[in-house]
C-alpha cells in the first residue's frame, strides 16, 4: 500500500507543478493555460485518495493530522474551482486561452503559494 501511496503523492506534486507552472507562464498573457484546470483536478483527486489512505490507516504517514488535511483540501477545492470558472472565461476566445479576470488568475496563483506553505510549514 506505500507504493500506492508514494505514487498518488507524485501525481500531486505533478498536479500542483503544472498548476504553478501554467499560472507563472501565463503572467504575460491575458489569459490562463487549459492546463491549469486538469493539473488542479489531479491534484485534488490524488490528494483526496491519499487522504482516504491516510485516514484508513493502511498506508502514509501516522504524523497527519485531520485540521491539516481538512485545510489542504479545501484550499484544492477551491483553486479546483476557480481554475474551472477560469477555464470557461478562457474558452470565449480561440484556442481557448482567452482573456481571464486579473483576480480571477492571480488568486489562482496566490491560492497555490499558500496551499503549498501549508504542506511544508505546518
Amino acid at each position: 500500500m506505500n507504493f500506492l501511496y508514494n505514487a498518488f503523492v507524485v501525481l500531486h506534486f505533478v498536479g500542483w507543478a503544472i498548476v504553478l507552472g501554467g499560472y507563472l507562464a501565463s503572467l504575460k498573457t491575458p489569459g490562463l493555460y487549459r492546463g491549469v484546470f486538469h493539473g488542479a483536478a489531479t491534484a485534488l483527486v490524488s490528494g483526496i485518495v491519499m487522504m482516504g489512505l491516510i485516514e484508513s490507516g493502511t498506508a502514509g504517514p501516522a504524523w497527519v493530522e485531520r485540521p491539516w488535511l481538512i485545510t489542504k483540501l479545501s484550499i484544492a477545492l477551491i483553486i479546483t474551482v476557480l481554475a474551472f470558472f477560469a477555464r470557461r472565461q478562457g474558452r470565449k476566445a480561440d484556442n481557448g486561452t482567452g482573456a481571464v479576470t486579473p483576480a480571477l488568475k492571480h488568486s489562482i496563483g496566490v491560492l497555490v503559494l499558500v496551499n503549498i506553505i501549508v504542506a511544508v510549514f505546518w
